[in-house]
């Protein structure tokens, strides 16, 4: 199986990511998965595009499994991809790994929302369209 729209983000950890046993709290994982969604953004449908569309993304639910302890000075590593993309709703999924670890597993969940009146919005066509042509070239 593929992961259509795969990103990779090397991260570092930071000092301030850890608690007193050196591991990096559950929190800072959240931020990570934040910085890969905007990466993912700013690689297929730019925010500034979908702003001036009058639109936004949404997260509605993250899900997320901690595997494996992160510590300072680890080599980390994100990867996000979209799993579904439906017509108003999409679903991401993304590891952060070191090594061939991996530390945690994300799933997350959201929409995109009209601005003006915060309902949501009908799928962007840029992104619609590269979807399906990703699809048409897994399912070759």
């Amino acid at each position: 199986m593929g992961k259509p729209f795969l990103i990779e983000l090397p991260i570092t950890v930071k000092t301030y990511d850890i608690d007193f046993l050196n591991i990096v709290h559950n929190m800072v994982y959240i931020r990570w998965l934040e910085d890969l969604r905007f990466q993912m953004l700013a690689d297929y449908l730019p925010l500034e595009s979908l702003l001036a569309d009058g639109i936004s993304p949404v997260l509605l639910k993250t899900e997320i499994e901690y595997r494996w302890a992160v510590r300072l000075g680890d080599p980390v590593v994100g990867q996000m991809w979209m799993a579904e993309l439906q017509n108003t709703r999409w679903i991401l999924e993304a590891e952060i790994s070191v090594g061939d670890k991996i530390a945690a597993w994300a799933r997350q969940t959201g929409f995109f929302a009209d601005l003006k009146t915060v309902r949501p919005a009908r799928m962007p066509k840029a992104l619609r369209e590269q979807w399906q042509a990703v699809q048409t070239k897994i399912s070759k």
